[in-house]
């Protein structure tokens, strides 16, 4: 290959691949000094430098200075003093000189060899520019077209590089064919051995976030803000916003002149519903639009547990607790709470049984028994394992003494009656009429996910049909604080 032809290569190679010069020629003096190190030996100190001016790849071998008989030379290592000078005049004993040699000529296995080398550089740098563009795209939404499917996972190609859609960041109910245009969130990118690998996710709350971000101009102007979400990818899905101008309204904002902008969001999720409520920092406000559009009677707020027992009307219950709980699951992920929802007949039929429970401590009458029972205590049991620092909260039993004789008069309610007074009976009727969520997803809801996907994998429509609960909620009716 001629000087001219090299240049050619360099600047074909750069321009097709946008690779760096700089890498290229690299790669190319490497492929050098490795058919170069057949020529002169394993042992033999060699350089390869692109000459810009004559476009070239200059070969250079280091010798050591050395007055050696010529039998004892070492050749691939060493030069005789009087032939150093014939190079450099100024050459002495030790010293390590650079001479230029002829590049060797590329047989078929050094050409081989060669090639490989260079196709090594060249990916690795490649490799090397995508990770470094799609890194800094983490956290947002990218597009692509569907492949192929590998082990059950979907790989898109973004243009540059595939990305990896896992079949658990897939919303359930989705199918998607070889030529689908694909949107998600990248959520990932990492460095492999195998070079920089994507990661894409349809079912993160981030995704939902985001989408609201293309949609609503507020947010992207950080006018309006999206505190917190909850989601059950391709069910429901909960976000609370605020605004930092009190003439933008978030919750308006979001949804858009005649809910354009969250109709464009539900429709890129395949129908999700999406409730956009008004985010507040008193935790009962921000509870009661969580659980909207149901009616909240009255909230009992444990701060220390961080729970909350939430009253409704008999007639509320089924809608502050939606499908299968899920309206209530969702507010409790979304506030950060323990919500206990109880209906208002359940709950004054655990007050009496409470209270008539409490009346067998002796010494306590119906109105102690009810100052009892507002300090969170709902039978015998419960009062005799209290801590004496607890019973003193209550009004009545505010010293130690007192709360001492409550303590001990339930300790021997427990020891003579045993768990026929210590506690409520425990009827087969005793879990209708209220429902608990926790701010974490429970087991039942990850093993109903995980059974969806498994359906979904056998090729059944899981999508779940809309109960009259949620059929009551609208999308775009935001005015109760639910869309």
């Amino acid at each position: 290959m001629n000087a001219s032809e090299l240049t050619r290569v360099i600047e074909s190679v750069g321009k097709d691949r946008g690779i760096k010069r700089e890498i290229i020629i690299s790669a190319l003096e490497q492929a050098v000094l490795t058919a170069a190190q057949k020529k002169y030996g394993v042992n033999a100190v060699l350089e390869a430098h692109y000459n810009p001016d004559s476009g070239e790849i200059d070969l250079f071998q280091f010798k050591k200075v050395v007055e050696s008989d010529a039998d004892m030379l070492e050749e691939s290592e060493e030069i005789q003093i009087e032939e150093a000078h014939k190079l450099d005049p100024e050459a002495v004993i030790g010293d390590e000189l650079g001479i230029k040699v002829e590049a060797p000529e590329f047989g078929r296995i050094d050409a081989q060899a060669a090639k490989q080398v260079i196709f090594q550089k060249v990916r690795d740098a490649e490799r090397e520019i995508i990770y470094n563009e799609y890194v800094h795209r983490k956290g947002e939404i990218v597009t692509g077209i569907a492949r192929r499917i590998e082990r059950g996972n979907l790989v898109i190609d973004l243009g540059k590089a595939d990305a990896l859609l896992p079949r658990s960041e897939i919303i359930p109910g989705e199918i998607f064919k070889p030529g689908d245009r694909v949107q998600a969130f990248l959520s990932d990118v990492m460095m492999t051995t195998r070079g920089p690998q994507l990661y894409l996710t349809r079912t993160s709350p981030k995704y939902l976030v985001k989408l609201f971000e293309m949609e609503v101009p507020e947010i992207r102007e950080q006018i309006v803000e999206i505190k917190l979400c909850a989601r059950e990818p391709g069910a429901r899905s909960k976000i609370a916003v605020t605004s930092k101008d009190r003439d933008v309204d978030p919750v308006g904002a979001c949804v858009g002149m005649k809910g354009i902008r969250v109709q464009n969001v539900i429709q890129e999720l395949k129908g999700e519903k999406i409730d956009i409520i008004p985010w507040s920092d008193n935790p009962v406000i921000f509870v009661r639009s969580a659980l909207a559009p149901a009616e909240i009677s009255s909230v009992r707020m444990d701060e220390r547990n961080k729970t909350m027992e939430i009253m409704v009307e008999d007639d509320q219950l089924s809608l502050a607790i939606g499908r299968k709980g899920q309206n209530v699951r969702l507010a409790a992920q979304l506030t950060g709470w323990r919500l206990d929802i109880i209906s208002k007949s359940k709950l004054q039929k655990r007050t009496s049984d409470a209270i008539f429970n409490l009346q067998h401590i002796e010494g306590v009458n119906e109105t102690m028994a009810q100052a009892i029972y507002q300090a969170g205590y709902l039978n015998v049991r419960q009062v005799a394992d209290a801590t004496l620092e607890n019973l003193m909260k209550i009004p009545g039993y505010d010293n130690q003494e007192t709360a001492e004789k409550l303590k001990e008069r339930a300790g021997v309610v427990v020891e003579k009656a045993g768990d026929v007074l210590a506690g409520p009976v425990v009827s087969a009727d005793d879990s209708k009429g209220s429902f608990t969520a926790s701010p974490m997803k429970d087991a039942k809801a990850l093993a109903e996910e995980r059974l969806r996907e498994m359906m979904k994998g056998a090729g059944g429509d899981v999508t779940p049909a809309p109960d009259s609960s949620d059929s009551k909620t609208s999308s775009g009716d935001t005015s109760s604080g639910g869309a």
